[in-house]
């Protein structure tokens, strides 16, 4: 990706202040599980911690996050869809989802909401940090996947209401609501939790929210169990930040996690630590760790790919800090370069890029080359 300005050490100093405000805010934030604007369940409003209700009634209908079914790209085909399986891929981040902002990271329902149309009106279909990751992002042809990540595992990403569906203000809520207005726009997210998923403390509770997550496509992954940070943390303590979440998530029943979000975006000094171990009989291998990052992330089909530190993009607007780093930033940097965009091909089993990208791509991945 082409970047207007310099990043080598800016994104360096950008990275270590969404570091520092992360730091800040949880310092100064009340307890998750009560959080401002949170609601019980077929309430208005109220400050306590919702929990998740039984599964929603056949009656209800949400939007699925099947995709369509993969075709066959020809390298003229790749022409006309001007495809570019080797562009830049926007993560975005977000914390709390809250009616009044107590802190810069939060957002506001109805910023989050006007976000997440303006990626559907331009063509982005989200896709989780595990397919990311896993170079699963098999959206439609022309189309841009966006990855939509959740720190922190706040009441105000998900809840359900008394009806069984999402409560309306809730992350997944919002999602839902935008994938109902435009149809191509996949409801799925990434939802990186601590010890307490979604500020719920029964682990009926924890069961409940989680698998109903996972079964519609939903991610749900590690965060580690306490939120520290790791570079002041021996290689054991690391370890079973880590361990304790996977074997939460276990009992819960959802599968191994395959990324990890790493707390502050704070890289421990010996990387290795979050990348694989074990602890207590419990081992953990990711396939992505992500920071908090300052831009866009390359293609994970490109050679400068570093799943061990994958860059994400702040949710905000462009003040202070935030820019020239932050979402409304990059996602206008992106429409007004829109060859740097990562634009599908519509085929999982190709890699459609522009010829003269050709030697962009890993040795690994060359196989599956669609240059026009």
């Amino acid at each position: 990706m082409r970047s207007p300005i310099p990043l080598t050490k800016i994104i360096l100093l950008a990275n270590v202040l969404v570091v520092a405000v992360a730091v800040v805010v949880l310092l100064v934030l009340p307890p998750a599980s009560a959080p401002p604007g949170a609601t019980r369940p077929g309430q208005a409003g109220g400050g306590s911690s919702p929990k998740p209700s039984a599964a929603p009634s056949p009656a209800v209908h949400l939007p699925s996050a099947e995709l369509p079914p993969p075709i066959t790209a020809s390298a003229e085909f790749a022409r006309q869809v001007e495809a570019n399986e080797a562009g830049a891929v926007p993560i975005l981040m977000y914390h709390r989802i809250t009616r009044k902002r107590l802190a810069s990271i939060d957002r506001t329902p109805a910023q989050l909401r006007k976000e997440l149309e303006r990626l559907a009106r331009g063509g982005y279909v989200p896709v989780t940090a595990r397919e990311f990751a896993t170079g699963r992002m098999d959206v439609p042809a022309g189309k841009h996947p966006v990855v939509l990540t959740f720190d922190d595992g706040h009441p105000s990403h998900f809840a359900l209401g008394a009806d069984g569906t999402p409560a309306k203000d809730s992350a997944v809520g919002i999602i839902y609501q935008v994938a109902v207005k435009y149809p191509g726009f996949r409801p799925v997210a990434t939802f990186w939790v601590n010890r307490h998923p979604f500020g719920l403390r029964e682990r009926k509770d924890q069961e409940r929210a989680v698998r109903w997550l996972a079964s519609r496509g939903f991610e749900v992954a590690n965060h580690t169990w306490s939120h520290p940070h790791l570079p002041h943390l021996s290689k054991k303590k690391i370890a079973e930040q880590v361990a304790r979440v996977e074997r939460l998530l276990k009992r819960l029943g959802v599968p191994p996690s395959e990324t990890l979000a790493l707390p502050f975006g704070a890289m421990p000094r010996k990387r290795s630590t979050v990348q694989k171990g074990k602890w207590d009989g419990v081992s953990y291998r990711f396939k992505g760790v992500f920071l908090a990052g300052a831009e866009p992330s390359v293609s994970p089909f490109v050679k400068d790919y570093d799943w061990r530190a994958v860059q994400r993009i702040q949710s905000n607007g462009r003040k202070g800090e935030c820019r020239k780093w932050c979402s409304e930033y990059w996602l206008g940097w992106l429409d007004k370069h829109p060859r740097e965009r990562y634009t599908a091909d519509g085929d999982p089993d190709r890699i459609s890029i522009p010829r003269g990208l050709r030697g962009n791509i890993r040795a690994d991945r060359r196989q599956k080359i669609n240059a026009y």
